[in-house]
């Protein structure tokens, strides 16, 4: 198989992708349409002031989310289909009980995201989990069942490759 993303790439992706702030402001508006900037505190209440700034700002900056006057803060295209992987990786989760029979959505997100990235980093790119993520897995089933989400995950990587830049680091010069 052809080499996906490095594993600096990937660890930048999963990093964001799986925070819990954007998985709930992407769900939230992919559940019920386009939210109004005055009401977005009260429509995701778990979150904190300062972490719904930042998943606002960081949707904004890699094209998640727009601003449309009169409606409020929706999902762009790239917002649309990230909601759809996320569906997809909580469904697979869900079935199979990963990491647990009884978990909150976003924290199966972050688990399938966390399984799921060993196998696009470079030297990996055989598409097979790796240890620690393949052991949590019993059975077959199991895996074979983590193609679509792992599809899905490629396929929006690829389409926003702004994700994978891993920021520079500051020179203290």
């Amino acid at each position: 198989m052809t080499t996906l993303f490095t594993p600096a790439e990937v660890r930048n992706a999963a990093e964001l992708l799986a925070s819990h702030s954007l998985i709930r402001l992407v769900t939230e508006i992919d559940d019920n349409g386009a939210i109004p900037p005055r009401r977005l505190a009260a429509i995701l209440p778990d979150l904190s002031s300062h972490q719904l700034r930042r998943a606002i700002e960081e949707a904004h900056a890699h094209g998640l989310v727009r601003t449309v006057p009169g409606a409020g803060l929706e999902l762009s295209e790239s917002g649309t289909e990230l909601a759809d992987l996320y569906d997809a990786a909580a469904r697979w989760a869900r079935r199979h009980g990963y990491p647990a029979a009884v978990c909150e959505f976003s924290s199966r997100i972050r688990h399938v995201l966390d399984l799921l990235a060993p196998s696009l980093a470079s030297e990996h790119a055989d598409g097979v989990p790796r240890p620690n993520a393949a052991d949590e897995l019993s059975n077959t089933e199991a895996e074979a069942g983590l193609a679509r989400p792992r599809g899905l995950l490629i396929q929006w990587l690829t389409g926003n490759p702004q994700v994978t830049v891993v920021p520079e680091p500051e020179s203290t010069a």
